[in-house]
């Protein structure tokens, strides 16, 4: 019961930080200018969307950040002299914890930077793609570097296999899929409330799972994003009063990413991701699709949220259909895990 609660009192205060940030950084943002530029290759009813304020995932950034600190060395200090059910090592779950917020946040720093040279500078398109890429790398590469030196790292769990050592082979692996699957929430950022939203269901899902496991602290954090994504939703569902911008998408990207290690079971990002991953091969398709028959589309418009768009699927729609789907992969997941591991 006291982990029940613990859990809940942690989404419940992001929630609340993440809410009420948001009454103050939307109209400071306004003051600033810091406004979303649409650009013309987007659905043309995205234009009355001009000048929303971007960068608002500051404010589940400051709520996730805080509350999973506080949270989580209050349980490494006091939780574990009061633990009545099984649990892992806590001393891991804080390391996993903590390196997977340094994660979040230097993806984040990219976004920002990127965000900024877009809103401030005028430039459109942000940095470019090299530059995100090497960025992105260097901060991926930092993070799996950390873990092998304090320990960890080189082996993973498959449910129904097992422990697997890949050896050297786990590091560049590992590097490869967290910056895909950064890069795939970023491209689910294109409508009211779909990122947030499908993050929030994939975090419920991490939180579950990291109980089942034993490992509490990931689970405090797993429940202070569900609780930050919630409050984001208050301004960011449709109709959006404020963009998370690639400063809260990236986060978004390197958290879920970082819930994903720190059970020790990245392949579950190919269930709990799902809609991500569809969303991202849906670009590499279409820009393949494109080459290959020199002009021919597969899709109305990638990412595929946006071929629903132009098939007349309205944004909420969409938003509730792709976040069924996440639920639905987030039970097969669940149960990979309750009956394999």
């Amino acid at each position: 019961m006291i982990f029940a609660v613990w859990t809940f009192l942690t989404a419940l205060c992001t929630f609340a930080i993440t809410a009420v940030l948001g009454k103050f950084l939307i109209p400071f943002l306004h003051k600033l200018n810091f406004g979303q530029t649409i650009l013309e290759i987007g659905p043309s009813w995205h234009k009355e969307k001009q000048g929303t304020p971007t960068m608002g995932g500051i404010m589940f950034i400051v709520g996730i950040a805080l509350v999973t600190t506080v949270s989580v060395l209050l349980y490494n200090i006091f939780g574990v002299q009061a633990v009545t059910v099984y649990q892992s090592d806590p001393t891991r779950c804080a390391v996993f914890v903590f390196t997977g917020l340094a994660l979040a946040l230097g993806h984040s720093a990219i976004g920002f930077i990127d965000d900024y040279i877009k809103v401030v500078k005028k430039r459109n398109l942000g940095l470019t793609a090299l530059q995100k890429l090497v960025l992105q790398f260097a901060v991926t590469i930092a993070y799996l570097a950390g873990l092998g030196f304090l320990g960890y790292g080189g082996t993973t769990v498959i449910p129904f296999v097992g422990t697997v050592d890949l050896g050297w082979l786990y590091y560049p692996i590992a590097a490869i899929v967290i910056v895909g699957v950064v890069n795939a929430v970023n491209l689910t950022d294109g409508i009211d409330g779909l990122d947030g939203s499908l993050t929030f269901f994939a975090s419920l899902f991490f939180m579950l799972i990291a109980n089942l496991v034993g490992f509490m602290g990931v689970s405090f954090m797993s429940a202070a994003v569900a609780g930050g994504c919630l409050g984001f939703l208050v301004w960011n569902f449709h109709p959006a009063k404020v963009f998370m911008g690639d400063t809260g998408s990236l986060f978004l990207g390197g958290i879920v990413c970082a819930l994903a290690f720190a059970v020790d079971m990245p392949i579950l990002l190919l269930p709990l991701g799902i809609v991500y991953l569809c969303e991202m091969f849906s670009v590499m398709l279409q820009v393949s699709y494109f080459k290959l028959t020199h002009g021919k589309r597969l899709f109305k418009m990638s990412p595929i949220h946006h071929h629903f768009e132009m098939c007349g699927w309205s944004e909420v729609k969409i938003v509730s259909v792709f976040s069924f789907v996440t639920v639905i992969f987030g039970v097969a997941a669940f149960l990979l895990v309750y009956f394999g591991v």
